[in-house]
């Protein structure tokens, strides 16, 4: 597995990429200043973006169906997770544009060769607002698998007594 965007994978098999760009973008804007350089302040994350190209060859990689998954969770309009087969995650991403330029034709029609750019937003504020206080969290598990032990030990002695 190379990537995973929700419940699609890409791999050899669906749709393998040959190469990943990914720009992040931040908000310094300026003010002038007399005699002086501008003033810049940090206000924060801008755009993220990553963008997916490669090619197909449905004799050896994945073919039509793979693209048109994709096309199907763009028309849902929903955010995705985007995750590394190394387990990095990048965050919730949306679906911005897909472009496919077919050559080197079967007698049928059908393309051997598909050229593909997948372009992707993310869309989410910040891991750490994807996923919540991971400590409070952890916190309410752990209250909760107390009063479960609890629950659990009051049956138990019901029984035997």
């Amino acid at each position: 597995m190379m990537l995973t965007l929700g419940l699609f994978v890409f791999m050899l098999q669906t749709l393998p990429y040959q190469s990943m760009s990914r720009n992040a973008e931040y908000r310094w804007p300026s003010n002038g200043r007399v005699g002086l350089r501008p003033a810049a302040q940090f206000l924060g994350m801008d755009e993220e973006k990553i963008a997916l190209s490669g090619v197909l060859l449905p004799e050896i990689t994945g073919g039509r169906w793979s693209l048109l998954t994709l096309q199907l969770m763009a028309e849902q309009g929903r955010a995705w997770p985007l995750i590394e087969g190394t387990g990095t995650i990048y965050g919730m991403f949306v679906i911005e544009s897909i472009s496919e330029t077919h050559s080197e034709f079967f007698a049928d029609g059908s393309p051997r060769r598909t050229e593909f750019t997948l372009n992707l937003k993310r869309v989410d504020e910040s891991l750490s607002a994807m996923f919540g206080d991971l400590r409070q969290q952890a916190g309410e598990l752990y209250d909760k698998a107390g009063e479960m032990a609890g629950k659990a030990a009051g049956a138990m002695g019901g029984l035997l007594s």
